[in-house]
């Protein structure tokens, strides 16, 4: 049975950027707090742990003092900023630079919106720590669509302007652009007015990321099982493993290796091992023995 790893899975720049921030800090000091999990992947976050890097949340961080706190790839609203500097704490941004250019064209755009009465409205999930950085920008103004039931928090009356969240699928992005578009053209027909408020839609989704896609498509097409390596929190985990599922039936979402059945294999000849922007090749790697492990022993058992 022949077992490949994807050479194009695993962390993103952004992610790997954060990762190396935190590990030359922790070299150091020996010590470092993290503003939330650094990466959607218990496996990794475990890792870092026993480096010495310790997760707090928003609360925690108002209660601290002359110390160092690693901001992830994620980015933080301005609050943050501001309480760390009421409190002498040493801020490491390892936001992606991704992110730092979408929370400022999201600021610029609001400012220009609060001229026209607008409306600033972001394609994610709520709570997200990128969104919620998205959001801050807007003074927590922003509304945050995820489906067609969250457009009703729209005010089609008025000018809209349109971001995503930098992981989220384009084809959502698109699938929600354009209800909005009709909603629009709706609200026209509706006053009987000659236009539409106007609409400024923004494809601000991490090319990185979404140029996954088609590749995942050609990759599952190419064997008999794909595994799929993922922390269960990650967005971007969830999405891709849906492609991988779309164009394999025998794909299987895994967090680790404890989570795969060997009866998977039975009379296969090809496995593909893939995972999300947070996946380390270093887990994808030790799946891979894994898995070959129980080729090996199951030859031997015969």
């Amino acid at each position: 049975m022949k077992v490949t790893i994807d050479q194009d899975s695993g962390y993103c720049f952004g992610v790997e950027y954060a990762i190396r921030m935190a590990e030359d800090a922790m070299e150091e000091s020996g010590k470092l707090y993290c503003l939330g999990d650094i990466v959607h992947n218990d496996m990794e976050v475990k890792r870092l742990y026993n480096k010495g890097l310790r997760v707090i949340n928003h609360e925690d961080l108002k209660h601290l003092n002359d110390c160092k706190v690693l901001i992830r790839a994620h980015g933080e609203p301005p609050e943050t900023y501001r309480i760390a500097m009421e409190n002498n704490i040493e801020l490491i941004d390892a936001s992606c630079p991704v992110v730092l250019k979408l929370q400022n064209r999201v600021k610029n755009a609001h400012d220009k919106m609060c001229t026209d009465k607008g409306q600033i409205v972001i394609y994610g999930k709520k709570g997200h720590a990128e969104v919620t950085g998205l959001d801050g920008q807007t003074n927590g103004n922003a509304i945050i669509v995820m489906d067609e039931s969250d457009l009703e928090k729209i005010d089609f009356k008025r000018p809209v302007t349109l971001f995503s969240q930098t992981t989220k699928s384009t084809t959502g992005f698109y699938d929600i652009k354009e209800k909005i578009e009709n909603r629009l053209k709706q609200a026209q027909a509706d006053l009987k007015e000659e236009k539409s408020a106007s609409f400024n839609a923004n494809d601000s989704i991490c090319r990185q990321v979404s140029n996954r896609e088609p590749k995942l498509n050609e990759f599952s097409k190419q064997h008999d099982v794909v595994l799929f390596v993922s922390g269960k929190k990650s967005s971007n985990g969830k999405a891709l493993y849906q492609v991988c599922k779309a164009q394999n039936p025998n794909s299987y979402f895994v967090e680790n290796e404890e989570e795969i059945d060997p009866l998977w294999f039975e009379g296969q000849k090809t496995v593909g091992i893939c995972g999300a922007t947070s996946t380390p090749m270093w887990l994808m790697e030790k799946v891979k023995k894994f898995v070959e492990n129980i080729e090996h022993e199951s030859l031997l058992s015969c």
